[in-house]
């Protein structure tokens, strides 16, 4: 269609060129009518620079499985496409959103390097001004969220710590107890051998100092009601049987298991005037396999932190594999668990059906810790107390992972820019305003799943929709505006 230097300088883009330089427009640019439908597609090679003159334009952007609409106007002069070209092969030039019209529309079309060295040749200072406000801020959005990163990182490193150093202490402590038992076990094992017992009584001695500690392993759990009463009920025992300290020998025993018929066993076992000794004999027993499982307790939970930790920085793990969301949020929950503390009840509704799913892990955790932070952070400010629910599901073809907490909540008036890079409604210092930013961007651009939100005070769900099938993996889209 013929391109009129009058009406395209009517525009509010060009309004302040010259005559000449409106005519070399006309001259390299054209005029296109589309009738309705598909103008261009997200993620094809950018190569024309769009301004509509004309009709009814709508963006939209691909999330997960579904194109959402992002924009609808008929203003004229709003413009679309190749609005990078001026940089170059130094970013990807492609369509970072999809443009159709709904009736007959017009568009001013420029070829996107006939657009680039317009630009170059008309603004050269404007062309370095924005150059250097796209580089520079994407690389302050790099470095900060690199800072961001590792306040993370030294936040699970301080829970992290203090989470191995309970079982560490407790370790060192049952490992000091079982040295001080076993050294007494060894003086009354002389005091033993001293004594006037038989070889047939020192037998039977050491075969019920096996049963008794094949009894500590199957120990029951009691209520302490029911410790409370067999207690007693040992106490009484022991001192009708001349059994010197019976009370503190009781405690001890009700933790192993051991019953009054047990003891009755162990007395029709050995002889009256040895029995205290063999009583004596088996309370240290006892007390060795109890610090010996306090022991085995400590360390396995240590390895279980340690698998955690590795578990949650996927370091021995490929980029990109097929992950249960599961274990990638018990790790991260694992992780946190000092930071959120003993005053927030974390609970798991967690769907064990669903299957794994092709993912970036180590991503995926560190979207897991934004948002557990969120929370963690919107029930302090509540007062403290609350609730953490996290829960999985199916929704569809995608894999729902749901955080909610009943804290604050998040006001309706700035919902729509939590998801804004740097923007932030903690104080200074305490954040950099990236963290939902780099959510979005992981969940969105990785994984084409989609973060929403849904907010009330004390109801507030951070959603994570992810595909169940494989889709190829992306980079993160230049910015474009309409």
């Amino acid at each position: 269609m013929p391109c009129s230097p009058g009406e395209i300088g009517a525009l509010f883009l060009f309004e302040k060129l010259t005559p000449e330089q409106l005519g070399r427009l006309c001259a390299e640019g054209r005029v296109e009518l589309f009738e309705p439908g598909p103008v261009y597609t997200e993620g094809e090679p950018a190569t024309c620079f769009y301004v509509m003159l004309d009709g009814t334009v709508v963006l939209s952007r691909r999330v997960g499985g579904d194109e959402v609409e992002v924009n609808r106007t008929s203003q004229r002069g709003v413009y679309a496409g190749a609005m990078q070209a001026y940089l170059g092969e130094r970013v990807p030039q492609r369509y970072t959103n999809s443009m159709r019209v709904t009736e007959p529309t017009r568009f001013f079309v420029l070829p996107a390097d006939t657009f680039a060295s317009i630009m170059q040749e008309w603004f050269p200072m404007a062309v370095h001004l924005l150059e250097g406000l796209f580089f520079g801020a994407k690389n302050t959005q790099r470095a900060v969220g690199q800072r961001e990163r590792l306040l993370a990182l030294g936040s699970l490193s301080a829970g992290l710590t203090h989470e191995l150093n309970n079982p560490a202490a407790a370790a060192v402590r049952a490992t000091a107890g079982l040295r001080e038992r076993v050294a007494k076990m060894r003086h009354k094992l002389a005091v033993i051998a001293e004594g006037p017992f038989s070889r047939d009584a020192l037998a039977g001695l050491i075969e019920i100092q096996e049963r008794t500690a094949e009894r500590v392993a199957k120990a029951p759990s009691l209520s302490p009601l029911e410790a409370a009463d067999r207690e007693d009920a040992l106490t009484d025992w022991l001192t009708d049987h001349g059994i010197e300290q019976g009370w503190q020998l009781a405690p001890v025993f009700v933790q192993a298991g051991l019953d009054t018929e047990w003891l009755d066993q162990v007395a029709a076992a050995v002889d009256e005037e040895i029995l205290p000794g063999a009583v004596g004999w088996l309370n240290y027993t006892v007390e060795t396999e109890l610090l010996m499982d306090e022991i085995a307790d400590s360390t396995a939970r240590i390895s279980h932190l340690v698998n955690a930790a590795k578990q949650y920085s996927q370091l021995d793990r490929a980029p990109y594999r097929i992950a249960d969301v599961h274990e990638l949020l018990d790790s991260t929950l694992l992780m946190l668990s000092g930071k959120i503390g003993p005053r927030i009840k974390v609970v798991k509704e967690y769907d064990r059906t669903l299957p794994g799913i092709p993912a970036y892990p180590a991503e995926l955790n560190q979207v897991w810790t934004n948002l557990i932070d969120n929370a963690v952070a919107a029930v302090n400010a509540a007062g403290g107390e609350g609730t953490l629910t996290v829960r999985t599901a199916r929704d569809h073809d995608r894999l729902l992972v749901e955080f909610r907490d009943t804290g604050t909540g998040v006001p309706r008036e700035i919902r729509d820019r939590i998801f804004d890079p740097f923007f932030t409604t903690k104080p200074v210092g305490e954040g950099t305003g990236l963290g939902l930013d780099i959510s979005w961007r992981i969940v969105v651009n990785k994984h084409h799943g989609t973060l929403r939100v849904d907010s009330e005070p004390g109801d507030t769900r951070f959603q994570v929709l992810l595909p169940l099938t494989a889709a190829e993996p992306d980079t993160e889209p230049t910015e474009e505006s309409a």
